[in-house]
């Protein structure tokens, strides 16, 4: 059952992967951020999918940094957002066409020059029919090993993009010296089913879990995430919007209170205390308890150690 009520209760969260600098955004991005503060978000993550567009997730980064005051007086006072943004750069494998060797020599330079928070999303894709092309798909697997290697080389946890190509990457990676275990990293937006799920959290990864969480209809999402949970505990979770994308279920009814108006046509991160309360409900946990866990379980998938705060 799709709850209506407005959210109750504002807690300390982190939206580990957004697009957040994306044009979509760019007529009331300062805006959204304030909203977002309001329910509760601390921090954000920029995720990068197209190294063209490296340097706008940068100078987004920088702008929505520049707004954080230095007190909570100031925040009264100047209605501005302490929320933190970061930024990830990585070459998404759905793009792969448009991908370059010079790219990713570019991004090692880049990384040394303004060290991101992590390489991402990288991974495998054969939604298409044109993704599961021999030569397309042996390029992604290039690109996914070679992304793997910089993460390792700058000690620096990846955000995977798997879809449809779970048995392939986990393949990869439990054969790659990347470790989870030590560096971090996220299965962002995790779509696989149960076993799959357990696999990737045994090889030290967090299982990133958006709106899609809010469908009573995602029987196979919900069903692997309670899986997951209940062999490895809610230490195993974190959660995203993934905006534009993956809307909560309860900011596309007409009636609903979300932050965005505009909310059939892009997410925004102020929508993530959605996906927290769903999540509390799926797994029988107390939002207080799982609000407080997913921040430390974002924290060591991207190796931080930002203190909870009060809201």
């Amino acid at each position: 059952m799709i709850s209506k009520q407005t959210l109750p209760k504002t807690y300390p969260l982190i939206d580990t992967h957004t697009h957040f600098d994306a044009p979509v955004f760019d007529s009331d991005r300062e805006l959204l951020v304030q909203q977002a503060y309001k329910r509760g978000v601390r921090h954000l993550v920029l995720v990068g999918y197209s190294y063209q567009y490296f340097e706008r997730m940068y100078n987004t980064e920088q702008l929505l940094n520049k707004l954080v005051p230095l007190t909570a007086k100031d925040v009264d006072s100047a209605n501005l957002s302490q929320i933190e943004t970061h930024t990830a750069i990585g070459l998404h494998p759905f793009y792969i066409k448009e991908h370059s060797e010079d790219h990713l020599k570019n991004m090692v330079h880049m990384i040394a020059e303004q060290r991101p928070i992590a390489i991402g999303e990288i991974g495998l894709d054969t939604f298409t029919e044109s993704m599961r092309e021999p030569e397309v798909f042996d390029k992604q697997k290039q690109f996914f090993k070679a992304q793997l290697d910089i993460a390792v080389l700058h000690k620096l946890p990846v955000m995977l993009h798997i879809r449809k190509a779970h048995a392939e990457a986990l393949a990869i990676l439990k054969a790659h010296d990347y470790d989870a275990h030590q560096l971090g990293g996220i299965a962002h937006s995790f779509s696989g089913g149960e076993q799959e799920a357990k696999a990737f959290v045994r090889l030290g990864f967090k299982l990133g879990v958006t709106g899609q969480i809010t469908n009573p209809n995602a029987k196979k999402l919900r069903r692997a995430i309670h899986a997951a949970v209940e062999t490895y505990g809610i230490e195993c979770l974190v959660i995203e919007t993934d905006c534009p994308d993956m809307t909560p279920i309860q900011c596309q009814m007409s009636d609903n209170s979300c932050a965005d108006k505009q909310s059939h046509d892009r997410n925004v991160p102020a929508n993530l205390p959605w996906v927290l309360s769903s999540l509390s409900e799926l797994l029988n946990v107390s939002p207080d308890r799982l609000a407080e866990q997913l921040w430390h379980n974002s924290c060591s998938a991207l190796h931080k150690t930002w203190a909870y705060p009060l809201v």
